[in-house]
C-alpha cells in the first residue's frame, strides 16, 4: 500500500488510491470518504511528522466496520433506517487517528454484526477478494475484503462469534481477535455485549502488532475495558506445546480440508513444536450455546426492539434470530451462562501444559449460492470452530494457509488463554515465516540485561523462556563495568560498576512484572538485580553484586561467551 504521508506527492498518491477503490467491488463499502477529505488528512499527518511528532502509523490507511462510530460519518450497522451520525468517535478509532493513520471509509457488514457469511446486508453481498463466487465471510465482511483487495493497509472489524477470524481465512489475510476488553468498546454498537471485541485485519503480524500496540488499553468510558494482566507472557516459547483436536472433532472437514489442516500441523512440528491431541468436544458444545441457547438473548437486548419496529430492509435471518432471542426467559440465560462456566473449566484443564490450541478457522468456504440456499445452516457450519473462543474469554489469531482445490480458501486459528495474545501472534509469525521481533505487541514489561548463564544458548536461558520473557536485542554496558565469576552448580558472572572497566556484551530480555518477581526469588546471594548503565547511556536492571565481591575478575576475556570459550579444555589435553 501507498503511505499517504511519506512520498513527494500526496495528491498523486490519493489519486492512485481512488483509482484502486473505484476498481474494487462497491459492495465493500457503506460510506467512502472523498478524495479531498483523505488528502486533507494526509497533508495534516505530513505536517505533524515535519514538526517532529512521533506517529507510529503515519500515512497508513485503514477502514472501519460500520458498527464503529466515527464522528460526522453515519453508523448504519447495515440497516439504512438505523443510520445516525455520531458526534463522538470511538476510542479505538481516535487512537488510530492520533497515531497518524488515515481513514478511508466505513465497510459493509452482516446486519447488526449477526452472521459469518457477508451476505446479510441491503448494501450488497461482499465476496472474497480471492474468489468472487465465494463469500468474504462475516460479519466483518467489508473490512476483510478491503484488506484482501489491498485497498487499505489495515482495518477494524468486530468479533463475537468469529467475525474477526472467518473473513481472514476467506480473504487470505491475518485476523487478530484479542482478549476481551483489551480494545475498548465505547463507540462500538453491541451485538452480544458480554462477548464482543474489536478485531484487527492486516497482511502481516508486524503491522498487526503496531496497530494493536496503539489501540490496546483501558478507556475511561468503557467499563469493561481492562489493562494487560501483570503476568501476560512477553513471547511464545521456542519449542511450544500445541494442542490439536482429535480426528473425531474434525468431522465437519472434507478430506481435502483435513489434509490441509494436517499439513499445517506438520509445519508447526517442523518448526519445533510438540503436538498433543486433546478432546475439544466440550469446546464445540459450548460454541452451540451462542446461537442455540440462552446467550442469544443478548441479540434481542442489542437490537431486537429496533428490528421489531423497523422490519423494512431487515435481513430475514437476522430478524428471525432477534425475534427468537426475545422469547428466551431469564432462567434459560442463566442456564447457558452456567454451562459456559463449567465448560471453560474443562477447557482450561484440557489445555493445561500447552501453549496454544490450533484449530481450523472454518470447516468450509461456501459460495454465495450455497449461502442463499441455506442461510442459517451454512452460517452455523462456518462457525463450528469459532463460536466458543469469546465465550471462554480466549484470544486468537487467524492465519491463512492457502486454497483447498475446488473448495475455497482455508486457514487455521491459533487460540490461547486470556492475555496470552502475544503467544498467538508469535506463533502466527513463525508459521508465516515473518519476524517475531516485529510482532511485539508492546505488553507492559521490564527490561533485564543478562551477561552470562541467562544468555541465549546458555544453561539458564530456559529459565527466562519459561517465564515468557522476550528477547529484545544485544546490548553492551558502558565502559565502567567489570565482570566477576560467581562459581556454583551453574557458573555465572556478575557485572559491577567501577571507576575503570570495559564495555561488556550482553542481551536484553523483557519480562512481565509478575515474571520479574519470580526471577528475583530465584536469585541467590551474592548475585542481585541492580542498575546497569548501557553504552547508549540508558539504564536497565541486570545481574550485579556488591562491589566487595572477591570472586575471580574475568573482565579481560571481553564477555561471558569469550570466557567460556577460553575455559574449554581441549578433548586431547
Amino acid at each position: 500500500m501507498i503511505s499517504l504521508s511519506s512520498s513527494e506527492s500526496v495528491s498523486a498518491d490519493v489519486a492512485d488510491l481512488e483509482t484502486a477503490l473505484d476498481a474494487a467491488p462497491a459492495s465493500i463499502w457503506i460510506t467512502r470518504r472523498n478524495a479531498a477529505e483523505i488528502q486533507a488528512d494526509a497533508e495534516s499527518v505530513r505536517a505533524r511528522v515535519a514538526k517532529g511528532a512521533a506517529l507510529p502509523l503515519a500515512g497508513l490507511t485503514f477502514a472501519v466496520k460500520d458498527n464503529i462510530d466515527v464522528a460526522g460519518i453515519p453508523t448504519t450497522a447495515a440497516h439504512p433506517a438505523f443510520a445516525r451520525v455520531p458526534a463522538k468517535t470511538a476510542t479505538v478509532v481516535t487512537r488510530l487517528l492520533d497515531a497518524g493513520a488515515i481513514l478511508v471509509g466505513k465497510t459493509n457488514m452482516d446486519q447488526f454484526a449477526t452472521g459469518l457469511v457477508g451476505t446479510r446486508s441491503p448494501y450488497g453481498v461482499v465476496t472474497s477478494a480471492l474468489d468472487p463466487q465465494r463469500v468474504s465471510g462475516g460479519s466483518s465482511s467489508g473490512s476483510g475484503a478491503a484488506v484482501g483487495h489491498d485497498l487499505v493497509d489495515f482495518s477494524l472489524g468486530t468479533d463475537t462469534a468469529g467475525s474477526g477470524r472467518v473473513p481472514a481465512a476467506f480473504n487470505g489475510i491475518l485476523g487478530v481477535k484479542p482478549t476481551l476488553g483489551l480494545l475498548p468498546l465505547d463507540g462500538v454498537l453491541p451485538a452480544s455485549p458480554s462477548y464482543d471485541t474489536v478485531s484487527v485485519f492486516t497482511r502481516t503480524t508486524g503491522l498487526a502488532a503496531r496497530v494493536m500496540s496503539v489501540v490496546a488499553g483501558p478507556s475511561t468510558t468503557d467499563p469493561k475495558s481492562r489493562p494487560w494482566a501483570l503476568d501476560a507472557p512477553q513471547a511464545a516459547p521456542p519449542r511450544p506445546v500445541i494442542a490439536v483436536p482429535r480426528r473425531a472433532d474434525l468431522a465437519s472437514l472434507s478430506r481435502a480440508a483435513l489434509r490441509a489442516f494436517g499439513e499445517t500441523i506438520a509445519r508447526f512440528e517442523a518448526l519445533g513444536a510438540e503436538t498433543r491431541t486433546i478432546d475439544i468436544s466440550p469446546f464445540l458444545a459450548t460454541a452451540r450455546l451462542l446461537y442455540g441457547g440462552g446467550l442469544v438473548s443478548e441479540r434481542a437486548w442489542s437490537y431486537g426492539a429496533f428490528l421489531a419496529a423497523h422490519p423494512e430492509e431487515a435481513d430475514p435471518s437476522v430478524a428471525a434470530i432477534a425475534a427468537g432471542a426475545a422469547e428466551i426467559d431469564g432462567t434459560t440465560v442463566i442456564d447457558a451462562q452456567q454451562a459456559v462456566a463449567a465448560a471453560t473449566l474443562l477447557a482450561r484443564q484440557a489445555l493445561d501444559g500447552t501453549d496454544a490450541l490450533i484449530i481450523p478457522t472454518a470447516p468450509i468456504h461456501p459460495t454465495v449460492a450455497e449461502v442463499v440456499a441455506d442461510p442459517l445452516g451454512v452460517n452455523s457450519t462456518v462457525g463450528t470452530f469459532t463460536n466458543f473462543v469469546n465465550l471462554m474469554d480466549m484470544a486468537a489469531v487467524a492465519v491463512p494457509t492457502g486454497e483447498v482445490a475446488g473448495e475455497g480458501h482455508f486457514g487455521v486459528s491459533i487460540v490461547t488463554p486470556t492475555f496470552h495474545d502475544q503467544v498467538a501472534l508469535d506463533l502466527a509469525a513463525r508459521l508465516l515465516g515473518e519476524s517475531e521481533q516485529d510482532a511485539a505487541l508492546g505488553t507492559p514489561g521490564v527490561d533485564v540485561a543478562v551477561f552470562g548463564a541467562h544468555l541465549s544458548g546458555e544453561p539458564l536461558n530456559p529459565q527466562l523462556q519459561a517465564l515468557g520473557a522476550r528477547f529484545v536485542g544485544e546490548v553492551r554496558t558502558s565502559d565502567r563495568f567489570r565482570m566477576l565469576l560467581v562459581e556454583g552448580a551453574v557458573d555465572r558472572p556478575a557485572v559491577i560498576r567501577t571507576t575503570e572497566g570495559a564495555e561488556l556484551p550482553g542481551e536484553l530480555w523483557r519480562l512481565s512484572p509478575l515474571a520479574l518477581s519470580t526471577l528475583l526469588r530465584s536469585i541467590a546471594a551474592p548475585l542481585a538485580l541492580g542498575e546497569i548503565e548501557l553504552s547508549d547511556g540508558s539504564s536497565v536492571l541486570g545481574f550485579t553484586a556488591s562491589v566487595d565481591l572477591t570472586e575471580r575478575d574475568i573482565t579481560a576475556f571481553g564477555g561471558w561467551r569469550a570466557y567460556r570459550a577460553a575455559s574449554v579444555v581441549p578433548a586431547n589435553a
